[in-house]
Parts: C-alpha cells; sequence; structure tokens
C-alpha cells in the first residue's frame, strides 16, 4: 500500500528522497507502468495555490518529489518530515545512467533553439551506451502539440525530459503523455539541458549538501529576485499553518 502524501500547502509529496524516487522511477518501469513525475519545489507550492488547475495536475500526478530544500524543511515544520531532497537535474542524471545500462532510450525536449541537440551530444558523452533517440525544441504552445508529439512518438523514446520551465512543463506533459504510447517516464527537468550545454551553472557541492542551491543561484543571477520572493511568502505560510494548527490542537 502507497503511503499518503505529505501535505505541504495544499500540494502532496510523495515520502522519497533522491534513491527512493530513482528506485520508484525504476521499479515502476520495469513493471511498464507510465510514469509522470513532478519534481516540486516552493515555487510551484505556490503556483499550486494560486492554480486550482495545476494543483490538480499536482494530485494526478504519478510521482511528486522534493526538489529543494524549501519542502523539506517546510514539511519538517508542518510535522510530517519527508526523507530528504530529490533534485530533479540529479533524479533525470541517475535515470539516464540506469538507462545506458539497461538500453532504453531517451528524448531531450525543449530549452532554446539547438540546446536540447547539444545536451543530447553532452548527456551521451556522460553515459556511454546512453540511446538519446532524439531532441528538439519544440514549443509549450498547445497549438503546438501535435507538431511536437509527432516526431517523438516517431522517435518513441521510453523516457522524456522536457525543459519548458514550471508550470510549462509540467502542463505540456498533462496534456500529451496520452499521445506519445512509448514514453514510460517523463519529467520536467527546467534548466537541466541549459547546464549540459554550459548555459546554466551548476551548483557546487558543498552548496548542494548544506541545501542552499537558490541562495547561490540569487547570488549570481540577481534578477530572480521576484521569483526568489515567493520564497518568503511559503516561509510565512507554513509557519502561520503550523501555529494555527497547534492552536487548534490545544
Amino acid at each position: 500500500m502507497v503511503p499518503p502524501r505529505v501535505d505541504v500547502l495544499g500540494v502532496g509529496f510523495d515520502r522519497v528522497d533522491l534513491a527512493g524516487a530513482t528506485e520508484a522511477v525504476l521499479a515502476r518501469l520495469a513493471r511498464g507502468e507510465r510514469t509522470f513525475v513532478i519534481t516540486g519545489n516552493p515555487e510551484f507550492v505556490m503556483l499550486a495555490r494560486r492554480d486550482p488547475s495545476l494543483a490538480a495536475l499536482a494530485r494526478d500526478a504519478d510521482l511528486v518529489v522534493p526538489d529543494g530544500t524549501g519542502i523539506v524543511l517546510g514539511a519538517r515544520v508542518l510535522g510530517d518530515p519527508l526523507p530528504g531532497r530529490a533534485p530533479g537535474r540529479m533524479l533525470a542524471d541517475l535515470l539516464a545512467a540506469q538507462a545506458a545500462r539497461d538500453g532504453r532510450s531517451m528524448y531531450l525536449l525543449g530549452a532554446a533553439p539547438g540546446v536540447a541537440e547539444r545536451a543530447a551530444q553532452a548527456l551521451g558523452r556522460r553515459h556511454p551506451g546512453l540511446r538519446v533517440v532524439g531532441a528538439s525544441a519544440g514549443s509549450p504552445a498547445s497549438a503546438e502539440d501535435a507538431v511536437t508529439t509527432a516526431r517523438i512518438a516517431a522517435a518513441a523514446p521510453e523516457i522524456l525530459l522536457v525543459a519548458y520551465g514550471m508550470p510549462l512543463q509540467e502542463r505540456w506533459i498533462a496534456r500529451n503523455l496520452g499521445a506519445l504510447p512509448s514514453v514510460r517516464v517523463a519529467i520536467g527537468v527546467g534548466g537541466v539541458l541549459d547546464q549540459l550545454v554550459g548555459l546554466g551553472t551548476v551548483p557546487p557541492g558543498i552548496v548542494h549538501a548544506v541545501g542552499l542551491e537558490w541562495l547561490w543561484r540569487l547570488a549570481r543571477e540577481p534578477h530572480r529576485w521576484r521569483r526568489q520572493g515567493a520564497l518568503w511568502v511559503y516561509a510565512y505560510l507554513v509557519l502561520w499553518t503550523r501555529i494555527a494548527s497547534g492552536r487548534r490542537r490545544s
């Protein structure tokens, strides 16, 4: 029996860390089950709070993993802790490594024109034997879905990485996964393709270890401060919810 998800301000997260998320995806893949993975962070939670359709999409996803420290800390403060983080970039890399060993195929979709193709080459060098059967920018616009899905369906990948950023990538997967019969695993990976080609820098290991990727990125990209502002609202809501729940119990 699958344990209930951890509720973080209305978004349910599966009780997994990186190892658990990888194991869960690979187990479902081995059984031939289709898996839609959301890598959720505080920004995603705040978007879902404002958009009921996005919240419903998260409820229907097969796996919602805690992409960052903010979710893990929030769950702990709310009294229902998660095992740890499952960063999307690391989950995608572990799945690519296993796909190379198992001979499974992968398709990269999204980012700016030409990036997915370059990322496919970089991922192939990183994991020799990986079968990247296609890569394209495509478009997150629903008007372009038929063209994009036809290209992917012709390549017949088993694993699909979609890099349109939140929440466009999650909406794209939810709309189109049913039109891609070969795809068993679909994950929204944000800026992972950019990082593979050097357009986005991966945080140093020590920064990841202490869970301060968000602060590191803000220091390097000050224009992100508007988006990062949602973190403070998120933190306030987590604390307020904990205080309010304590009052109800007393």
